[in-house]
């Protein structure tokens, strides 16, 4: 049951029935991501990593799952960030242990980063109950629903950014 309080937070949206419904959306997202910065808080202070870390593992993560090679050059574009910050951000995830580098398979002289078997295992245990439990909800949903949430979702994400429509 929602409080007068949070009801009131349509802010600038007003009080029109109307968009009433579009209002308790918003709301409900608004929820979710205060929920999931928490989630993101704990699991950074449980591995012992920034937000930057956490993104570069995630992507290598991704990629490997792909059998596609990242290289720091790929992840400095993923990441936004210069060459330099990138050397600084792999090496200290080297030298914790969460990534290990490698000769590029084709190309010699190219390098290649890898999650290692370590920092796969502490994810797996950071984040596995909690993806069953996300993955026990999405299933609740049926085909015609997860269509209309995505379609939500994917909508409210471009919403959001600043890509030219």
């Amino acid at each position: 049951m929602e409080s007068s309080e949070a009801r009131a937070s349509g802010y600038w949206y007003g009080d029109d029935p109307e968009v009433k419904t579009g209002v308790d959306a918003l709301n409900a997202l608004r929820r979710y991501r205060v929920a999931e910065t928490a989630m993101r808080r704990r699991t950074r202070a449980a591995l012992r990593m920034n937000e930057t870390d956490m993104m570069a593992l995630r992507f290598i993560v991704n990629a490997e799952r792909e059998a596609r090679a990242v290289s720091p050059k790929d992840l400095a574009a993923y990441l936004g960030i210069s060459s330099a910050s990138t050397t600084v951000l792999v090496d200290r995830l080297v030298a914790s242990g969460h990534l290990s580098r490698a000769k590029h398979p084709s190309d010699g002289r190219a390098v290649v980063l890898a999650v290692t078997p370590t920092t796969h295992a502490d994810m797996q245990e950071t984040f596995g109950d909690m993806h069953r439990q996300m993955m026990v909800v999405a299933r609740q949903l049926d085909a015609h629903e997860a269509t209309i949430v995505t379609s939500f979702l994917e909508q409210m994400s471009h919403a959001v950014s600043h890509e030219e429509k």
